[in-house]
């Protein structure tokens, strides 16, 4: 590859990861937002509250790079790609979110380059994605 394509390439990857860790400044903060309450119709088996933080946060920032599988992101529901980082166990697919990393796969900026998001905030939204991708 030339040297103004790589260029070129990795202004567009900063350029993008920069956009993955924008919050829409319009919405809500998602920490305010409370999960709905869980109404069981059988008590057997109480329903999962939904996950209403990870999901809106992964709309709003994460989906940006996970969607287009940016820099090795994966995809929520996209099982062979998660299962081995799921395998490794929720505490580093948690350090790792929160943290960033560079592996053979692609890259993860802190925080998904949201640095305003909290390590609860994190965690809600690699749980929404996990729990997809199970």
């Amino acid at each position: 590859m030339k040297k103004s394509s790589i260029l070129s390439l990795s202004v567009l990857s900063l350029a993008l990861l920069t956009a993955c860790g924008q919050k829409d400044a319009a919405a809500p903060a998602a920490s305010a937002a409370a999960p709905a309450p869980v109404v069981a119709s059988a008590p057997a088996a109480p329903a999962a509250a939904e996950n209403t933080v990870g999901k809106a946060i992964y709309g709003k920032t994460c989906s940006l790079c996970h969607v287009a599988n940016v820099a090795g992101a994966p995809k929520p529901g996209d099982k062979a790609d998660w299962a081995p980082r799921i395998a490794q166990g929720m505490d580093v697919v948690y350090k790792h979110a929160i943290e960033g990393f560079t592996g053979a796969k692609g890259q993860m900026p802190a925080r998904g380059g949201a640095a305003t998001l909290t390590d609860d905030e994190i965690k809600a939204t690699v749980d929404f994605m996990v729990d997809q991708s199970r």
